[in-house]
């Protein structure tokens, strides 16, 4: 073959989360462009591509980027703001009236905190629903990852648009804004069936439908919301969904913890995909999702760490860690959830929640290099038996080391290439200062 240039990956291992779960000693990849163009051990692709530059890490684990199906990241700013309250209570006393007050500018900061934060503990792609998602979508321009984002809409006026016909309006012009954008897909966001009428749920609906779009929601969370759904309406969230006829394949729905095995076979046959949210679940005492059942009945579950204010970090390997033991204490079972099954959910059973399996989520040829370095020269990595088991139970985001989106290098030798850090931190004290005057005593 003939001589290419590019970038070549290549460490101690390399883990491909493809479906013969590969693990490749003295592994390598080539990156040219925003593509994986060949995987190997580093002798075999040295030899192939000897022009190619290389980035070796010699106690490295080369794996795909972690995938947050699930997140709002502007709520960096609220991190610890009000801790130890349910959902309703911290959602209606703290945090609307701490949104009411939100600019663009807020929004943008705060989103390029949490961006900071994503990189550094080896996410590369998210799915966000927030307020003034222009904001967010200039954020992650900014910083080179990959995002599916969308603009929360509600009943009520938001700080953002205002109204809410010009709410809708606002997500159209986005989705015209980032249609063909290499990194930015739009989504429909409708915030949940206790803040969107029946008529806005199936607006929402219909435009993600026409637009091809992921709809994003949350859904059946606590039992508090799934008791004013049934007030409501005669009918549990899922019910009512169905009936209006949102449910289906587009449909990602967060938290999901009140169900029952009809639900769960009813999301299954309907093609919804799940975010599973565990921390914030549990950190809000809402409940564990049955995701062990999900699963089990062929649902599509991907892994979200929520808002940095209900969980309080936005790092994924701190939620498989919990994801797996969760569920084996509910079930007082060490089987329920094993590691590889936590570890597909923050990879490629994200991609599939989010329809991007075919492009990334694994690493293969053709496939974007979307991948980072997991550091294994750790004392509380050693020693080594199963990769797997360290990287579900032991590994902590702070040992990242590399993080590379679209085959673009975002942090090398734990140093951010793409955001000004301290300028971000010093930027969201100040905002993190005016909130807090702002705040009952």
């Amino acid at each position: 073959m003939t001589a290419t240039s590019g970038l070549l990956l290549s460490g101690q291992y390399l883990l491909t989360m493809d479906e013969e779960r590969s693990l490749i000693e003295d592994g390598a990849l080539l990156v040219a462009g925003d593509s994986i163009l060949a995987l190997g051990t580093r002798k075999e692709l040295s030899s192939r591509f000897p022009q190619a530059e290389e980035l070796h890490s010699p106690h490295g684990l080369i794996m795909p980027g972690l995938i947050n199906v699930h997140t709002h990241a502007a709520m960096s700013l609220f991190r610890g703001l009000a801790d130890d309250l349910p959902l309703m209570q911290w959602l209606s006393e703290y945090i609307f009236p701490v949104e009411a007050t939100l600019t663009a500018e807020m929004v943008h900061t705060g989103t390029l905190l949490s961006l900071c934060e994503m990189i550094r503990s080896g996410t590369t792609s998210f799915c966000d629903m927030y307020l003034f998602a222009g904001a967010v979508a200039e954020a992650v321009e900014e910083s080179g990852m990959r995002a599916w984002l969308g603009e929360a809409i509600y009943d009520f006026p938001s700080p953002s648009y205002g109204e809410l016909e010009n709410g809708l309006a606002l997500c159209q012009e986005l989705t015209d804004r980032y249609r063909e954008h290499p990194l930015i897909e739009m989504t429909a966001v409708a915030h949940a069936v206790y803040t969107c009428a029946p008529s806005l749920l199936v607006r929402v609906a219909d435009m993600a439908r026409r637009e091809n779009l992921c709809l994003a929601i949350h859904l059946a969370e606590n039992e508090e919301e799934d008791k004013t759904c049934r007030e409501r309406y005669g009918l549990s969230p899922v019910q009512h969904l169905e009936q209006l006829g949102v449910l289906g394949p587009n449909l990602i729905a967060a938290h999901c913890v009140m169900l029952d095995e009809e639900e769960i076979r009813l999301l299954a046959q309907r093609g919804v995909k799940v975010a599973h949210c565990p921390q914030s679940n549990m950190k809000l005492g809402s409940g564990i999702a049955p995701i062990d059942t999900m699963l089990a009945a062929g649902v599509s579950v991907g892994l979200g760490t929520d808002g940095s204010a209900s969980n309080n970090t936005v790092d994924m390997f701190a939620e498989m860690n919990c994801m797996v033991k969760i569920h084996k204490a509910r079930r007082r079972d060490p089987l329920p959830i094993s590691a590889q099954q936590a570890l597909h959910c923050a990879t490629l059973g994200g991609a599939t929640v989010l329809g991007a399996e075919q492009s990334i989520g694994s690493l293969a040829v053709g496939k974007k290099a979307d991948c980072i370095v997991v550091d294994l020269d750790q004392p509380h990595l050693t020693p080594l038996y199963h990769p797997v088991s360290h990287l579900v139970y032991a590994v902590k985001g702070s040992d990242v080391v590399h993080s590379m989106v679209n085959g673009r290098l975002l942090m090398q030798d734990r140093k951010l290439l793409t955001l000004d850090e301290n300028a971000i931190l010093e930027e969201a004290n100040t905002i993190a200062a005016a909130i807090a005057k702002r705040q009952p005593s």
